[in-house]
């Protein structure tokens, strides 16, 4: 599976078009409840421009699509996002809807102190449909790439969330992350079963073992889900699985030096789709999510200067031993960096 769709050499035609909601994201100055935390930072978070601010830091062409506020957090989004080297211009603003913003407490998400207040209620990403955007802009990369945080949205936003993942010839390659917040979900709507359909229209899945419809194991869920050419099962520090027709690749995952439990799902969906688009087999692909996914758990926010190519590729190449012995901490990806500067300079 290779990552296939437009060949026009235009320059609009880009390696990765990622559509979703981003907000401006409050970091708090001090550990602690949201009640007592005095000042925040700002940041930006997305679980789709992630994956384009990293793609496009690995050296790939990419754009994000979305829609927010006539406003000064508008402003910050498109600016921040397209300082990474993401194409921007199809985003659009909204005069009578406001971008959405989060505040979150400092702890590991996966505990229960951690808090998120969200205030994305009729945000102006809600309003994304298949009338308010452009479908050519949004097909207009190699890969389209979609989380199932939008179709939670709105009713208008899952409308166009079928039409994208809805089988055309010509289109660009699917990916889809399935990302199952619980939360957003409101009322009757059951959202596991909306993800899962909306799953089989893709080409390629990103599913996490712990949100995977309550199945038992990687190959539950693909038998659960046969549909996508490649289905990426993750399973959290024990690894991945990806299932390629009849072909079934695991790898473990590496020995990290966690400084915060954040983006790790985002840069190794970037990773993989790195390697996809190199072409790599389904091994290095998964290795290459891995290492992005290491990138980003070693830094305090969610995105992380991606390891540069070359000693990505020698890492990815290791043997399974040395793969298994390999250990990254705080700075491993500046010092790569630093060693291929070396490298090119005598």
């Amino acid at each position: 599976m290779t990552a296939t769709g437009p060949t026009s050499t235009a320059p609009d035609v880009v390696d990765v078009v990622a559509l979703g909601e981003s907000m401006v994201t409050f970091l708090p100055s001090l550990p602690g409840r949201l009640a007592d935390v005095p000042s925040f930072d700002r940041a930006i978070g997305g679980a789709e421009s992630n994956v384009a601010c990293v793609l496009a830091a690995a050296g790939h062409t990419a754009r994000w699509i979305s829609r927010v506020g006539a406003d000064g957090f508008g402003d910050h989004l498109v600016e921040a996002i397209g300082a990474y080297g993401v194409d921007v211009s199809a985003v659009r603003r909204d005069p009578d809807r406001p971008t959405g913003v989060y505040f979150r407490t400092a702890g590991d998400r996966a505990t229960d102190a951690h808090e998120v207040a969200y205030y994305r209620a009729g945000s102006a990403a809600s309003a994304m449909s298949v009338r308010t955007m452009d479908l050519d802009a949004i097909r207009s990369g190699r890969v389209l790439h979609l989380s199932g945080i939008t179709p939670a949205l709105s009713a208008d936003c899952l409308d166009l969330m079928r039409e994208l993942t809805a089988r055309h010839p010509g289109r660009p390659l699917v990916s889809f992350d399935v990302n199952h917040r619980p939360g957003l979900w409101r009322g009757d709507t059951d959202g596991a079963r909306v993800l899962l359909d909306l799953a089989r229209g893709a080409d390629l899945v990103f599913v996490g073992e712990d949100e995977a419809w309550g199945l038992g194991g990687p190959e539950a869920v693909r038998a659960a889900l046969p549909e996508p050419e490649l289905l990426v099962v993750k399973q959290g520090a024990s690894g991945a699985t990806a299932f390629h027709g009849p072909e079934v690749v695991s790898v473990p995952a590496l020995t990290v030096d966690v400084v915060a439990a954040v983006g790790a799902g985002d840069a190794f969906a970037a990773g993989f789709l790195s390697a996809t688009l190199r072409d790599l087999p389904v091994r290095e692909r998964l290795r290459h999510g891995h290492l992005m996914a290491a990138a980003a758990l070693t830094v305090p926010g969610d995105l992380a200067a991606p390891p540069a190519r070359g000693h990505a590729d020698r890492l990815a190449a290791l043997d399974d031993d040395a793969w298994g012995t390999l250990r990254l901490g705080p700075g491993w990806t500046q010092a790569d960096a630093r060693a291929e500067e070396e490298v090119r300079t005598p």
